[in-house]
């Protein structure tokens, strides 16, 4: 996201998960933020939310008609609040803030393993185990294939990068070499 979409979406994350934790609503109000944020990067909704012409109401039609019943009243009156502000483009950011806000008052963290192969499922509960352990949260850890990597995994959990990938190494040796 743009840094300034996340300073946009910032207040907005902010008054939500509020409301959110304050009627216990957390789980709930991630599905509809997901969703928001969904449409909201949709290729075909994307560039009508950024464009001029389409106006508040127009915006704020146009993502309703689209979530439908999904939408409560609650949902109903964010989008309407943002397409008022015209912010309705920040929801993706909006979406992802919320979620850490959500993290950090459950102490989970999700992280991502990147390798060359796929990861079995027993390593990947060893590696959920070991990077709770370390960085004392519930980590949820989910895996990705990346075959540039020619061999080892990159893990990232919120700041945390760990680079054991065989690229990464080279990267590193190259680098010291041409010092």
């Amino acid at each position: 996201m743009a840094a300034d979409f996340n300073t946009i979406a910032r207040p907005y994350a902010q008054a939500v998960f509020k409301l959110a934790r304050d009627k216990g609503e957390l789980a709930k109000w991630s599905d509809t933020l997901g969703l928001l944020a969904a449409v909201a990067s949709d290729e075909r909704v994307h560039p009508l939310l950024a464009s001029p012409r389409l106006s508040p109401d127009q915006a704020n039609a146009l993502i309703r008609d689209i979530c439908g019943e999904h939408l409560d009243g609650s949902g109903q009156n964010l989008v309407r609040l943002l397409a008022e502000k015209g912010r309705l483009i920040a929801l993706p950011a909006l979406a992802e803030q919320y979620e850490a806000l959500r993290a950090e008052e459950e102490g989970t963290l999700e992280a991502t393993i990147v390798s060359a192969q796929p990861v079995d499922d027993k390593l990947q509960a060893e590696l959920e185990a070991s990077l709770g352990k370390r960085l004392k949260r519930k980590v949820h850890l989910t895996s990705e294939i990346d075959d540039r990597l020619m061999g080892g995994a990159i893990i990232r959990a919120g700041d945390l990068v760990i680079d054991g990938s065989v690229r990464g190494r080279l990267t590193r040796l190259a680098t010291a070499l041409n010092r």
